[in-house]
């Protein structure tokens, strides 16, 4: 199946996110987008990771949890963040979890999340405990990347009408289908 930045878009829309004003902004602008002043990967004090270091590091990350007859998986969280990377509470939280986890990949493996094998990332989400992690913006560095960086991937997909498709929701929330696609059943 493939993924494409329609998909983000629709699944942006699902969420109520202003994905598609968010989209236009960013496509006419001419730098790269919004961040931190880090582009090292948030490695130093407080800083939070750049656009770029996020970006790559929620691809790495969503090539594990998606599952592998899906391609198009870059231009897709591309797409998707390009709505949730909004200077908002939420994308600082996406971005500060992103920029743990990287530190973590950098501790433990040697090279940021972007950098590492799919079996690296794999084992790095599990060692940090986000695979079994209640998700809480406000916990362990577990519950964030849990909530910041697993589920957002996550309900990205799910949110997408392709996405939507592999688990048996045609017609996910927030897209049309008519009272025929409720009178059959699924496909």
């Amino acid at each position: 199946m493939e993924l494409t930045r329609r998909d983000a878009v629709a699944a942006l829309a699902a969420v109520g996110a202003t994905g598609g004003v968010a989209l236009a902004a960013r496509r006419t602008s001419d730098g790269p987008g919004a961040g931190g002043d880090a582009a090292d990967g948030g490695e130093g004090g407080d800083s939070l990771p750049d656009e770029a270091v996020v970006r790559a590091s929620m691809t790495a990350v969503a090539t594990v949890l998606y599952p592998s007859e899906i391609d198009g998986v870059e231009a897709f969280v591309g797409g998707f963040l390009d709505g949730r990377l909004d200077g908002s509470t939420h994308a600082e939280g996406v971005r500060a979890a992103v920029g743990e986890l990287d530190a973590a990949a950098r501790s433990w493996h040697g090279a940021p999340v972007a950098d590492l094998t799919e079996r690296d990332r794999d084992r790095l989400l599990r060692e940090v405990g986000a695979d079994t992690a209640a998700e809480d913006p406000d916990g362990t560095l577990a519950e964030r990347v849990r909530y910041y960086v697993v589920n957002e991937l996550l309900l990205g997909l799910y949110a997408s009408p392709t996405g939507g498709e592999l688990v048996g929701l045609e017609n996910p929330q927030g897209h049309p289908g008519g009272t025929e696609s409720y009178r059959r059943g699924p496909r």
